[in-house]
């Protein structure tokens, strides 16, 4: 697992980043770092605002290009929500980072876990935040492998951080989405419906087997880390045989997590 001391270099380097992006006019840590120390298990979470008449996804992905080349990141997943996109990525021992850019004139605080660092938001920085939007329970995730692979490895994250803080129903929450996002990609695997479950039940006896230890038995650290262990090596499975360009590269990061006998 990753140590505090290449959590802060990896902040560092984005922050850098930035500075030297002069597409780049704000930028805001978000997340538990943005309002208090965190913890042993906090990950990175940098937002930034992006010049009027630049697009944002052209400095997205000039930075994606710069975080795989220098540090070894691989993409997993991207989200939109408004104007603002988000990407995560997985870097060396399982240390998450999460990216988001937003133009400019709609740069602005989206939760009170947000503190400005350099430049100035949309608004007064006084500014009472509006009440988030009502939103979906979970994240939409569409039903392509690479994108299925790519969350159930960020809820794989979530559950082991969930486990260590003692949040157990929390933990069981993202250890079953680990769980149904392999079965998804099983469900893709075999030409099955992977949306709602719905093709789980037609999964082969062979592919369902895999899973036997993957359900919950209690709301107990021990409990839980057996289950995150199973889930963990069934999604590495079904994204080494859907031939997922990173899925090895993952499977090496999240090892601990597949290993029952290495959670504290």
């Amino acid at each position: 697992m990753f140590t505090v001391e290449q959590r802060e270099a990896l902040r560092e380097r984005a922050l850098k980043l930035a500075e030297e992006d002069e597409r780049v006019v704000a930028g805001a840590a978000v997340g538990s770092l943005a309002v208090d120390a965190g913890d042993r298990y906090s990950d990175v979470d940098l937002t930034f605002g992006i010049a009027e008449r630049v697009r944002v996804a052209d400095v997205l992905d000039d930075w994606t290009r710069t975080l795989v080349d220098e540090l070894d990141a691989v993409r997993l997943a991207d989200l939109e929500r408004g104007p603002t996109t988000y990407r995560v990525f997985l870097l060396p021992d399982a240390l998450q980072l999460d990216l988001s850019m937003t133009p400019a004139a709609q740069f602005r605080p989206a939760g009170p876990r947000f503190r400005l660092l350099f430049g100035k938001t949309a608004g007064s920085e006084t500014e009472v935040a509006k009440p988030p939007v009502a939103g979906d329970l979970f994240i939409s995730t569409p039903t392509t492998a690479g994108d299925i692979f790519g969350w159930g490895v960020i809820y794989a994250l979530h559950s082991r951080a969930c486990i260590e803080r003692g949040r157990l129903w929390q933990a069981e929450h993202y250890v079953g989405a680990v769980r149904d996002h392999a079965l998804s990609l099983a469900c893709l695997r075999e030409g099955r419906p992977a949306a709602q479950a719905r093709g789980y039940d037609d999964l082969s006896d062979e592919t369902l087997a895999r899973f036997e230890d993957a359900h919950v038995g209690a709301a107990d650290p021990a409990a839980l880390r057996t289950a995150l262990a199973a889930s963990v090596l069934a999604l590495m499975r079904e994204g080494a045989e859907a031939r997922l360009p990173h899925a090895h590269v993952a499977a090496e990061r999240l090892a601990e997590l597949a290993d029952v006998g290495g959670g504290a």
